[in-house]
């Protein structure tokens, strides 16, 4: 993987524009409709421009690396069950009970030396270009703007290298960086994070926090940056680890922190704790805006480079996208890591149009009464599963969990109320729907149990009889489709023009319990009732669970958009929305090609 492009050329079917194309929307248009079909592929850009500015910039820009599940299996050298097997085998090590066990042990413990970091005290290639604070300009990187209404550009694949303030602890981590000016950088680490701990170190301390920003090299030094490794661990010796070499590690210029010696741009500076500035708004993986809110801001005091660096980027959106088979990796790759806390754990998936952190379907032996609650406990616990919103649990019967019909019917055929937790806890910065920022609604669902006596609703009808039914009730309802009517638990969908909270007026539908299991409220703005993919991104998305259920005398679920009218007074964010003009021209041009369709399914406008 020392040339990134020539391997992708070689391994992952690169595809590349050398057309002019804009950092602002067109190059992130590209992307993010490539990523979402079905053939999907790695792109290198080789001529990108800024308009706006004026910029044909000299370095190209690749993008969707992680295109697809084959391109991640090879990026990994390995299909991420074989990383897993490693590290369980690793946390099940005993110690060696006598000498013929000792000699079995050797390949396990000679294979770790592989695993920590080497610090050279010689440059890297990173560093073959040295530019002075005088010169920093970050306008000549070709820093991209994915959004229309985003705060301005923003560096989405930054490997952001921090330490704790004694130099003991070094962490990786990706978070956003908006470009403020020429040499300003927002800092968008979550409280979570680690970087956010060693922050709060040096704002006790009264000092400036060094930070080292690295762009580019091996695909999988950005995968580490994201995975969800304990605190205080170093996540280079997961790189260690996965690639079974150690990762050559150089010093920065202008601090302590070390970087890998192979990446293509290295910025360099520090954080004031005493200045914070207004980061956003930006459109995120959500799906949504993520609204302005103060952040600490680094000033760059020089930026190194190879002498022909490649700008890696990825896009930012509704799903699918590229985090999806990051995400698979990371899923697959730390099921040992959930096992200790949860023993009967079998399996665990987290459907990427459930953004991740919103939705987790696990398997489990159940052994006792309470035993799924106890799961819901443990997941909501224990590191970032704690911001997990959704956690549906499923027995050892049930089918494959990423067997997105067969896995609904079997849920939903055990679907029980009596069996559902719903309670409060932390959640992720960049959830919208709490009354409150990072404390909200949590929904357990146990589903481990045989299947529900009673058989599907009452007295079923089509879908055109019940549509007519409720609009003699509300006029506000505009469209109805059921889902799933072959199980005890069927889901009728409806669309509303909303201009009072849903929750409000619901009683007057309960005359129709005869005909209604589980009910689900939507907007008809901004939905298709007719595309489910996006129905279960937009209701997980949109609901906290203290709120926005109710359970008798049928399930009501309340997915739509949250305002005054419902009581909510926090500022609820649009979705991220494609430009009109800058996909027809793309489409003109013969730089993407989607049909309506395309554009229906996945949201695009």
């Amino acid at each position: 993987m020392e040339d990134v492009v020539q391997w992708l050329k070689e391994n992952g079917n690169l595809k590349i524009i050398d057309e002019p194309l804009d950092v602002e929307l067109e190059i992130p248009h590209v992307a993010y409709v490539e990523v979402k079909t079905d053939n999907s592929r790695p792109i290198l850009f080789t001529q990108p421009i800024n308009k706006r500015l004026g910029i044909e910039y000299d370095m190209p820009v690749l993008m969707n690396i992680f295109a697809n599940k084959s391109l991640t299996e090879k990026i990994f050298a390995k299909h991420p069950d074989k990383v897993a097997e490693g590290i369980d085998k690793l946390l099940k090590l005993k110690p060696p009970a006598g000498f013929m066990e000792k000699l079995k042990m050797i390949p396990e413990l000679f294979a770790l030396k592989n695993v920590f970091p080497k610090r050279s005290k010689s440059k890297g290639v990173c560093q073959e270009i040295i530019i002075p604070k005088s010169e920093v300009d970050l306008n000549k990187l070709p820093v991209l703007k994915t959004w229309e209404e985003d705060g301005g550009a923003f560096i989405t694949m930054g490997q952001v290298y921090t330490q704790s303030l004694n130099g003991g602890m070094q962490n990786l981590g990706m978070y956003r960086l908006q470009q403020y000016d020429k040499n300003h950088l927002g800092m968008h680490w979550q409280i979570h994070k680690d970087a956010s701990h060693f922050f709060d170190q040096y704002q006790k301390a009264g000092k400036k926090m060094p930070v080292t920003v690295a762009i580019g090299g091996d695909p999988l030094y950005i995968w580490c940056g994201q995975a969800p490794m304990p605190h205080g661990m170093f996540e280079m010796l997961l790189y260690g680890f996965v690639r079974g070499k150690n990762a050559q590690l150089v010093k920065s210029i202008t601090n302590d922190i070390y970087i890998p010696r192979d990446v293509d741009i290295v910025i360099e500076g520090f954080v004031d704790p005493q200045k914070m500035e207004i980061e956003g708004p930006f459109g995120d993986h959500t799906g949504y805006y993520t609204l302005k809110e103060p952040y600490p801001v680094m000033e760059i005091e020089t930026i190194t480079m190879k002498e022909k660096p490649v700008f890696q980027a990825t896009v930012v959106g509704k799903p699918p996208l590229e985090d999806k088979y990051m995400g698979w990796a990371t899923e697959r790759i730390f099921l040992p890591m959930l096992k200790p806390m949860a023993p009967d754990l079998i399996d665990y998936y987290m459907p990427e149009n459930g953004v991740f952190h919103n939705l987790i379907l696990g398997k489990m032996k159940t052994l006792y009464k309470g035993h799924a609650q106890q799961f819901m406990h443990a997941f909501w616990g224990v590191g970032q599963m704690s911001f997990v919103k959704h956690a549906i649990f499923v027995g050892e019967d049930a089918p494959e969990l990423s067997d997105d019909i067969a896995i609904t019917e079997h849920i939903l055929n055990r679907i029980d109320p009596k069996k559902f937790l719903i309670t409060r806890g932390i959640i992720d910065a960049l959830d919208h729907t709490a009354d409150e920022t990072l404390v909200g609604g949590k929904w357990g669902i146990d589903a481990t149990n045989k299947e529900v006596v009673e058989y599907g609703v009452e007295n079923p009808i089509d879908n055109a009889t019940l549509l007519k039914k409720m609009q003699k009730i509300d006029s506000s309802i505009l469209e109805l489709r059921q889902y799933f009517t072959h199980t005890k638990n069927p889901i009728c969908i409806v669309t509303v023009n909303k201009t009072a909270s849903v929750m409000s007026g619901i009683e007057k539908l309960h005359e129709l319990q005869e005909h209604i299991k589980i009910l689900v409220i939507i907007d008809k703005k901004n939905n298709d009732i007719d595309e489910p993919y996006m129905l279960v991104w937009r209701v997980v998305n949109n609901i906290d669970a203290t709120r926005d259920i109710i359970l008798e005398p049928f399930i009501v679920i309340d997915g739509t958009n949250k305002s005054e009218v419902d009581g909510f007074t926090r500022e609820w964010p649009g979705d991220t929305f494609c430009t009109k003009e800058t996909l027809d021209s793309l489409q003109d041009r013969g730089l993407i090609d989607i049909d309506d369709k395309f554009i229906k399914k996945f949201g695009l406008l």
